[in-house]
């Protein structure tokens, strides 16, 4: 079975700045490329910083208000540091969170909802930037066809991982959800199967009805007991 990594669905064609960078420069990149961030780089291309239209954003509520209102008034405090920024390096959030190509879909998703970030840049093993994956490209998978699921269920998890006939289990899938049924020779295997169906990409959830020829999960006899 294989998994779609971060290598799959990250873009690799990415914009980025250097810390030097304007911010009229880091404006126009944002817009010019139809992004809502650019990662910040340095003369080797490793991302130290993330610099985006929030930041941007935060730093004109930072300006003199246009009318003349008395800012000692205002019911949001100044970012004096937003305000005082001209460059990316200057506006940009840091240190910056980076993922591997390798990294699994599910690894990069887990990391990306507990750190709270919407984007990460992805590096090599020198550190140098290779692309930038985002929400939108980590649900990718969700995409995929009904059939190609099915198909890779059939012939990867049930022929090739697992061994089992698949004349004898009928597998279904529509939306994304499995349902099994039919019979397989061990109980055990049923845990199995459900868990590595539910590993395959684009699988919402499985159900299973499946029946077995075999009950090892039952206890055996205690050896005293037998004996009576």
């Amino acid at each position: 079975m294989s998994h779609r990594t971060v290598a799959d669905v990250m873009t690799r064609d990415v914009a980025t700045v250097p810390p030097e960078a304007s911010l009229k420069a880091v404006a126009w990149g944002l817009d010019h490329n139809g992004v809502s961030a650019l990662p910040v780089v340095d003369a080797r291309r490793h991302p130290i910083g993330i610099v985006s239209e929030a930041d941007l954003l935060r730093r004109q509520a930072s300006l003199p208000d246009t009318e003349g209102r008395d800012l000692l008034h205002t019911a949001t405090p100044l970012d004096e540091a937003a305000m005082d920024a001209r460059t990316a390096g200057d506006l940009m959030s840091g240190p910056v969170l980076t993922a591997r190509p390798e990294w699994s879909i599910v690894e990069t998703a887990r990391f990306q909802h507990e750190r709270g970030v919407k984007r990460l840049p992805v590096v090599d093993e020198t550190g140098a930037l290779v692309g930038i994956v985002s929400r939108s490209d980590l649900l990718r998978p969700m995409l995929r066809r009904d059939d190609a699921i099915r198909d890779e269920i059939v012939d990867d998890v049930l022929g090739r991982t697992l061994r089992i006939n698949p004349s004898g289990v009928t597998v279904t899938v529509h939306e994304g959800v499995v349902s099994l049924s039919g019979q397989v020779e061990e109980r055990s295997t049923i845990g199995l199967v459900e868990r590595l169906c539910q590993s395959v990409d684009g699988v919402v959830s499985v159900d299973q009805a499946l029946e077995f020829a075999v009950d090892d999960l039952a206890t055996a006899p205690h050896p005293h007991r037998a004996a009576h």
